[in-house]
């Protein structure tokens, strides 16, 4: 025999669930933010999609100020989760070929007039802060239910950054790095809008 719970018992369980589930991903990607490893950065994303699962299964929103604080926290989640989740695909992608410049770009060579074959150069400077705004904007026009947002956002960076994508490296950095970006934070932003809304 099924016992039906008040709605007001589910919503406290959601919530307090919600919580603590996006606690615990922010956790393990802060834990991941220096040197990114897979096992707490694959325990984020399952913690993060299994929460997903849960909120399109339920019927229930999670109210007002219990809200609020579940969307900063997943604004968080988004943003600092973001970067060494994008950084170990990355890794992956790359195998660990392409070396990393002082200014947090990728160096690669240069073909000049002769002068100096050896010479390189350091391209897709300040990435990370780029990620850090990109999965901002993205999370945030996503809870506002702004999903056009995106859209937006793809294109200015693009644009941004046309000139460095003449070496197969930095395109591949760039295509693999926006991916994964938006979709860390597209998840993260559908799950707290789904949450609340």
């Amino acid at each position: 025999m099924l016992v039906a719970l008040p709605d007001a018992v589910v919503v406290a369980v959601l919530s307090i669930f919600l919580f603590l589930a996006l606690c615990a991903a922010l956790v393990l990607v802060v834990v991941s933010l220096r040197r990114p490893r897979n096992v707490p950065l694959a325990m984020a994303a399952a913690i993060v999609v299994v929460a997903l699962v849960v909120v399109v299964m339920t019927p229930y929103d999670v109210p007002g100020i219990l809200g609020m604080i579940l969307a900063l926290l997943g604004l968080a989640l988004a943003v600092v989760g973001g970067d060494p989740v994008v950084r170990r695909v990355l890794e992956m992608a790359t195998h660990g070929t392409v070396q990393q410049g002082i200014a947090g770009g990728i160096l690669v060579g240069v073909r000049g007039d002769g002068d100096d074959p050896g010479a390189v150069q350091e391209i897709l400077r300040g990435g990370t802060t780029i990620g850090y705004l990109e999965r901002l904007g993205v999370a945030l026009g996503l809870i506002a239910g702004f999903p056009e947002a995106i859209a937006v956002i793809v294109a200015l960076k693009g644009i941004g950054r046309f000139s460095e994508l003449s070496t197969p490296a930095a395109r591949e950095r760039f295509i693999v790095g926006t991916l994964a970006s938006l979709l860390w934070a597209c998840v993260i932003g559908a799950l707290v809008r789904l949450a609340i809304w």
